[in-house]
């Protein structure tokens, strides 16, 4: 629930600080006074857009905080944000200067406006003074209906559903007008697809093969160098080198024996004869291997040349050619799928009966929703001087839709033996403000937002039936906390925390202040909401009874 709000130059705002207590609070003031600014302010730490126009005339920004306790939806929220402390509580901030820039915090990281909003949504649902004009809209309705009755989700997946179906739908209609098209193409990708895989080239054949090349060309070559790096080293006929270097360690090592001092040179000369055997091991196996093979060379630069010229053909590198070959081959499989008409068709009929089915589901469950939603709304305005008005939520067939398979639309009967008729003709401004209300207090305990807010919904509400809204809201605060704005004595007065809230002139400024009434205080304020300018003791004493009512 909403803690605390703290507001600085927010338009006739200069300072306020107010704290908030759970069940049912009102704010009452005369007009002009201010009452639905505060809503502004909040609304804005929500989120909500705001430009230079909210800052107080002569002030450099306009600053708006509030505290909210936490509920386990908001702490998942702000884990995944990694925004959290460990007080069971969030804060709200926003800040919009004078140029129109805005910054926003959410417990003191800084956040979007977005983020806001997302956030907000978890904490406040707001119902303003034109919330009705909203319920005229048809799409409003459905989504209205939808939330009530927990079923966005479903809602979703019908239209996730039927985004599909039409996807291929259109396919297959592009594909039946561009039928020539797709079938030269085709052609085209099957020629290359096969010509590469007549070629197969294995991916690291090209290294393989220039390699393999390579030793073929130079085969004499290498074969004669090694030889005779071979005789040198071992098989001259005149002192090799690993005879004299052998003859020599045997020496040394005899000489070693003499005198110590030679022992680092035997050590050092011994590795040398050690690593020339080796070597002379390695000649030999190498003249093993290595062989003159015309016909092999032969055979070689003609897979060079096959692969080389394949390559430019394709306008790829000899190496991208087993890559190319893929690409083509998904490609084909693609489009060898794609203009299977018979197949599209086939899939299409396949993700038109997931969605009808889908959308079928969501239909059942709209209309027992319906029907629930119909009848509350319908004892609500029996309370509501409307009786014999009937409320009902028609669910007319239409064309498959991304929303579903039926419009939906509410339609009123304000008086017994009348036909219901459609939200939008209702006649009485009263009559669809009153509706507007029973349907805000019935579908707000459908959510699980711990703060609501009723800004003027009781616009165009008086006398008795005042006294059951204000009824209405105070039992709704015994589960939620509910903040409203107010201009009826006979709601206000059934509030647990009362602020008011007044104009003032300070140096030319008009400034806007609030205050947390007390019991003597609430008197005074329901008999001016009574009785006017002019508060009489009768005035008084029907203030207390309404209050103690």
């Amino acid at each position: 629930m909403l803690r605390t709000l703290s507001i600085r130059d927010f338009v006739i705002v200069d300072s306020i600080e107010l704290e908030f207590a759970p069940g049912f609070t009102v704010f009452t003031g005369e007009t002009g006074a201010g009452k639905s600014i505060l809503i502004d302010a909040l609304a804005l730490a929500l989120g909500g857009r705001g430009d230079a126009s909210v800052v107080r005339e002569g002030a450099a920004k306009a600053d708006i905080t509030a505290e909210f306790s936490t509920h386990d939806e908001v702490e998942s929220w702000l884990a995944e944000q990694e925004i959290s402390n460990d007080e069971g509580s969030v804060l709200l901030r926003r800040v919009i200067d004078n140029a129109g820039r805005s910054k926003a915090f959410i417990n003191g990281i800084t956040a979007t406006a977005a983020q806001l909003r997302e956030l907000g949504e978890m904490l406040v649902d707001i119902h303003g003074q034109h919330a009705h004009q909203s319920l005229l809209k048809v799409d409003a309705q459905r989504v209205l209906l939808d939330t009530q009755a927990g079923l966005l989700d479903e809602a979703k997946a019908v239209s996730v559903a039927h985004k599909a179906w039409r996807a291929l739908a259109r396919q297959r209609e592009e594909f039946e007008t561009n039928a020539k098209n797709v079938l030269l193409e085709r052609e085209r990708l099957e020629w290359q697809v096969g010509e590469l895989e007549k070629l197969a080239v294995k991916p690291g054949e090209w290294a393989e093969i220039s390699n393999e090349h390579s030793r073929l060309a130079h085969a004499a070559s290498l074969l004669e160098g090694a030889q005779e790096a071979l005789t040198v080293i071992s098989e001259s006929d005149t002192n090799p080198i690993l005879s004299q270097l052998s003859a020599l360690t045997l020496k040394l090592g005899k000489l070693s024996d003499v005198d110590a001092a030679l022992k680092p040179v035997v050590d050092a000369l011994e590795p040398a004869r050690i690593q020339l055997q080796e070597a002379v091991y390695a000649l030999n196996d190498y003249l093993g291997r290595v062989e003159l093979d015309p016909a092999r060379l032969q055979e070689v630069e003609a897979r060079l040349d096959a692969i080389h010229s394949t390559a430019r053909k394709f306008r790829v590198t000899p190496e991208d050619l087993p890559q190319e070959y893929e690409t083509l081959s998904v490609q084909l499989k693609q489009l060898a799928d794609a203009s299977d008409v018979e197949a599209l068709r086939a899939q299409e009929e396949r993700l038109k009966s997931e969605y009808m089915s889908t959308a079928g589901k969501l239909s059942k469950a709209r209309a027992k929703a319906a029907k629930a939603l119909s009848e509350a709304v319908t004892d609500a305005m029996q309370d509501l001087s409307m009786s014999g008005g009937r409320f009902v939520i028609a669910l007319n067939e239409c064309e498959p839709a991304a929303y579903g398979l039926e419009q939906v639309e509410f339609l009123v009967a304000a008086h017994a033996g009348t036909s219901p008729r459609p939200l939008a003709k209702v006649a009485s401004g009263g009559e669809l403000a009153r509706i507007s209300l029973a349907i805000s207090v019935i579908t707000s305990t459908a959510t699980v937002t711990p703060t609501l807010i009723f800004d003027e919904v009781d616009s165009g509400i008086g006398g008795g039936v005042a006294e059951v809204v204000g009824r209405l809201l105070k039992r709704l605060g015994q589960d939620r906390q509910v903040l409203c704005v107010t201009h009826l004595p006979q709601v206000a007065s059934q509030a647990n925390q009362h602020f008011q809230v007044s104009k003032r002139s300070l140096e030319g400024r008009t400034l806007s202040n609030i205050d947390a009434l007390d019991s003597k205080a609430r008197i005074e304020e329901i008999a001016r909401m009574l009785g006017g300018l002019e508060i009489t003791a009768t005035t008084r004493k029907h203030a207390r009874e309404l209050l103690a009512s």
